[in-house]
């Protein structure tokens, strides 16, 4: 893939074998940002798990204290007073068997999805849609539950979910490289708090095997994570 001039330019300035600290890798960010729009600035931590093993998956939800930047379309399956209840609070689609039928027939205009209990009988069948795109509401996620309310306020905040891939690896985004770098920060160390936190008991050895962040259009900066632990413990 060729990159532009702005972007090999850019790479120049970053060195690839060190571990930088998240402040100056931040700044480094922010001071080398060549386009014109607001970048996402995203954050990647590599586990020492094994995802084949069921009992070695993570994944869970965390609020982050400045949000990401981003405006999330939440999609709400309930019926009757759960279903005023999910429009008060926000959701920007909510319904039951209308919702899903609009879902099997390709039109998903949504990020996330929250079910009351009850509605998964009328979920079961989208599994095979909305899974593969990490939109099946779950328990364990908190997006299966009958405070729809609070669900939808947390998430239209800054909540996000996230889960290990196939290569033990999790990504997700921390804000907008336009947030004060101590914003970025928080988001960043409450991020790293919640994967800490889902650390499977089966695990051995080494959890928290490398972390790296970057924006939008920047290349990958490798951070000190053994840094980052201690300054968690503090």
């Amino acid at each position: 893939m060729k990159r532009s001039r702005k972007y090999q330019e850019y790479r120049q300035k970053v060195d690839r074998q060190r571990k930088y600290p998240i402040d100056e890798a931040i700044k480094l960010l922010k001071e080398g940002s060549y386009v014109k729009f607001d970048e996402s600035v995203e954050l990647a931590v590599r586990l020492g798990v094994n995802p084949k093993h069921a009992d070695q998956m993570v994944r869970g939800t965390v609020a982050l204290p400045h949000g990401t930047g981003k405006t999330v379309r939440v999609a709400v399956f309930a019926a009757g007073d759960k279903a005023a209840e999910a429009k008060e609070a926000g959701a920007d689609l909510v319904g039951a068997e209308d919702l899903a039928e609009q879902v099997k027939n390709g039109v998903i205009d949504f990020d996330v999805a929250v079910a009351t209990p009850d509605m998964m009988r009328v979920l079961g069948p989208l599994g095979k849609i909305l899974g593969p795109r990490g939109l099946m509401p779950n328990p364990k996620t908190g997006t299966v539950t009958m405070d729809v309310a609070k669900a939808v306020n947390e998430l239209k905040a800054g909540r996000i979910e996230f889960r290990v891939d196939k290569q033990a690896n999790v990504a997700v985004s921390v804000g907008k490289l336009s947030f004060e770098e101590n914003k970025l920060i928080d988001n960043v160390y409450a991020f790293l708090g919640a994967i800490m936190r889902a650390k499977p008991a089966s695990t051995k050895g080494a959890y928290l095997l490398g972390a790296s962040i970057c924006s939008t259009m920047s290349p990958g900066l490798k951070l000190d994570h053994t840094q980052l632990l201690a300054d968690m413990k503090k």
